[in-house]
């Protein structure tokens, strides 16, 4: 029974990381992150573990070990998950010019990195009550 639900947790993990995956290389988030820190000679390592981390989460929801950490470990994850979410969803709305698009219908002309910081803020803390409740 332990092999069949291993072969059935990682072919719909490896189904889902896929299509992630696929949406992050065409959003192409990761070379974004790089070039704007300056680590743009470590892209290929930053993947790599971007990948060996989807792979640790998946097979942490397949086996669900007993981790006995507690709650800061668990805010600690939910920070890092905030993080990722919200350079996901900035990558995306930055792609589609949604920014842009809102300043402009809102006549929005100071206060935009206020706003960007709220939605980062936001996705943080919806992040982090999911994981804690």
């Amino acid at each position: 029974m332990t092999i069949v639900l291993a072969f059935i947790g990682l072919a719909a993990g490896l189904a889902v990381a896929s299509g992630v995956f696929a949406l992050i290389t065409i959003l192409g988030v990761i070379p974004r992150m790089t070039d704007r820190f300056g680590l743009a000679s470590r892209t290929y390592p930053m993947e790599t573990v971007i990948m060996l981390g989807g792979t640790a989460g998946n097979l942490l929801l397949i086996y669900e070990p007993h981790i006995p950490f507690g709650f800061v470990f668990l805010a600690v994850i939910g920070l890092f998950s905030g993080v990722y979410i919200g350079c996901l969803s900035m990558a995306l709305a930055e792609v589609l010019k949604v920014i842009p698009i809102l300043c402009t219908r809102t006549k929005l002309q100071h206060g935009i990195a206020i706003i960007i910081t709220a939605m980062a803020i936001g996705k943080c803390l919806g992040t982090l009550y999911q994981m804690c409740l």
